[in-house]
């Protein structure tokens, strides 16, 4: 087997993400399936309003949580196979030389489809583990007739089953399609090269231009990564701010479990993001050092250029959660009397910010040291 389940477990960020995305699809979806087998018995028109409400608020959540993390984890497997063919490519070029066809390699592949498995059965099980609680917390008023927990297979199917077979199809065609390349091109070892300033530029000026044009190629050569950065701050500023509000308008247990996802994802999607960008440029680290620069100038080069797109997630993430909360309470809600006005919370974004920048520079000083130790030796004999 080309691809082992050895390489597959390396996919853990895809796993965090499907056990997150089916833990919240799994419990709203389950609900709403048990909620509508109790509809002919509801007579109230108030009990009715709240009703309509609860089907409601499954299908936004189900569409708008379950569809983002859909797309991030597609978007990540993609990113793995296409990182793990670079990083490979000349054994994969080896095999094609002996014989190996595209399709026979790419078969392999569907090994990182069990990373999808593993999320979804552990987002399947523990969604099922917490909804005895979270039956209680939608109707802790009861307002509503009392509601049996059921199972459904079609939410098994659907969420488990049907994600692990999509997931491993899905590997094998784009390993498919990204070894549609000649044996030489596979075997080739590519280098990047970096142009020289013009000769009419001062020391300094020359030394700044090529930091910059060294961050600004790093950023373009890792287009998804870039994906990954904004989407953790975004994670961590859409979770920690909503969670502060789902105290008034829902309950503690929501709040809590809204700030450990969100928490949980950007920490796993970041150390992904930062770890592959210092892997894939320690070469180049290697070669800066040996011509003098500073610790500080090689952070600054391979990993500057991510910090304002953080800041523009934690901007998107903040208006996200805004514009949901607004579309629950005055759409979704809005025929119920008991439900808050909500308004945005101007204390808490500051929090969450002082929070985010704390937490995103001690993760750039901790990945510095790391750069500090790579070894300029060992990458020069490889």
């Amino acid at each position: 087997m080309i691809v082992g389940i050895k390489n597959a477990s390396k996919l853990i960020v895809i796993s965090i993400i499907a056990c997150c995305a089916v833990l919240v699809c799994t419990m709203f979806l389950n609900f709403y399936f048990d909620v509508r087998l109790i509809e002919s018995e509801i007579t109230s028109e108030l009990s009715m309003v709240f009703y309509n409400a609860q089907v409601s608020t499954a299908k936004v959540v189900c569409f708008v949580s379950g569809g983002c993390l859909l797309l991030t984890a597609v978007v990540m497997l993609l990113f793995y196979i296409k990182h793990y063919i670079d990083t490979h490519k000349k054994e994969l070029g080896i095999l094609k030389a002996l014989g190996y066809s595209n399709i026979k390699i790419a078969k392999s592949f569907w090994a990182f489809g069990i990373s999808t498995f593993i999320g979804t059965a552990i987002g399947y099980a523990g969604a099922f583990f917490i909804m005895p609680w979270f039956y209680e917390l939608q109707n802790e008023d009861k307002m509503l007739p009392e509601i049996t927990l059921n199972f459904h297979p079609s939410i098994l199917f659907y969420f488990v089953v049907l994600p692990t077979v999509c997931f491993s199809a899905l590997s094998v065609y784009y390993a498919w399609y990204k070894l549609k390349k000649p044996v030489l091109l596979l075997l080739k070892d590519n280098l990047q090269v970096v142009s020289k300033p013009p000769k009419h530029r001062t020391e300094k000026n020359r030394e700044l231009s090529f930091i910059e044009d060294l961050k600004r190629s790093t950023l373009k050569s890792k287009k998804t990564l870039v994906f990954f950065i904004v989407f953790a701050s975004f994670c961590f500023s859409a979770m920690t701010q909503m969670s502060f509000s789902m105290k008034d308008l829902s309950s503690e247990m929501m709040g809590v479990m809204m700030l450990v996802i969100g928490l949980v994802l950007a920490f796993t999607t970041l150390f992904l993001a930062i770890t592959t960008v210092i892997n894939g440029n320690t070469k180049t680290i290697a070669m800066m050092r040996v011509f003098g620069y500073s610790q500080k100038e090689c952070c600054r080069a391979i990993l500057g250029g991510y910090r304002p797109l953080s800041y523009i997630g934690f901007i998107i993430g903040t208006v996200y959660q805004y514009g949901l909360l607004r579309l629950m309470v005055d759409i979704v809600f809005k025929d119920m009397e008991s439900v808050p006005a909500y308004k945005f919370d101007v204390s808490v974004m500051p929090i969450s910010l002082i929070a985010f920048i704390a937490i995103y520079e001690i993760l750039m000083y901790i990945y510095s040291e790391k750069i500090k130790k790579i070894s300029i030796k060992e990458i020069m004999i490889e």
